[in-house]
């Protein structure tokens, strides 16, 4: 059996100690390997332009730019590139904005001594990771008024097909992987998320995407 190639990473933190750390932390890990280093935005998509990783670690926080400018620029330059933010800040409501951009987790550094490499393999395994906190701030929004923020609690609505959609969306699925996933056709998979936003009185996709990704931390994942 041919063995996998690592996954590429790059990071992306003004801080050369923190880079040095993270870059220690992954070289002991097998199916990982750092493919380069910047500290800014431009530094960060000319790097990611000739490194081609599989993830980009991005600090919100770089020189002279925002993290923020950094994912939307990956995100038409290097689509394929997925992003993981390691962030100083613990306001949750920077997490909402940074996944809304096109980052595929969250992570304070905090947080990232103990769950970067869990962060890490679930943003590349196709899920979007969130830390605790911020999680429960998408909760808080997304659940029902006068429930106890708990996104479970009006998903009973919905049929096992139904739920099988929003676990996928939750976990970073576009419509086009679902309808692959599930073997049916991307109208089929429309349909669905049009009566899922019917049936949770939710307004709009990103409305959808919040719940999703909060009923999967909640605990609602069906697996398979």
């Amino acid at each position: 059996m041919k063995k996998r190639s690592p996954a590429r990473i790059l990071i992306v933190d003004d801080h050369p100690m923190i880079r040095e750390r993270l870059i220690e932390v992954l070289e002991r890990e097998q199916d990982l390997m750092v493919c380069g280093e910047a500290e800014d935005v431009q530094s960060g998509v000319s790097t990611a332009e000739n490194t081609n990783p599989d993830l980009a670690i991005v600090d919100v926080s770089l020189r002279h730019s925002h993290g923020l400018d950094l994912i939307k620029d990956l995100r038409v330059r290097c689509p394929n590139v997925l992003v993981l933010v390691v962030s100083m800040h613990e306001e949750a409501a920077l997490a909402e904005r940074v996944i809304h951009a096109g980052a595929r987790g969250y992570i304070t550094k905090q947080e990232a001594t103990r769950n970067i490499l869990k962060a890490i393999r679930a943003v590349l395994a196709g899920q979007i990771y969130l830390s605790d906190k911020a999680a429960m701030h998408v909760v808080s929004k997304v659940a029902p008024v006068g429930s106890t923020a708990n996104p479970r609690v009006s998903f009973e609505k919905l049929t096992d097909r139904e739920m099988r959609v929003l676990e996928l969306l939750g976990k970073g699925f576009g419509t086009r992987q679902i309808a692959t996933t599930l073997k049916v056709s991307v109208p089929t998979i429309e349909t669905y998320r049009a009566r899922i936003k019917e049936k949770l009185n939710l307004r709009d996709a990103n409305e959808l995407l919040q719940y999703a990704i909060a009923w999967n931390h909640g605990g609602g994942a069906t697996g398979g």
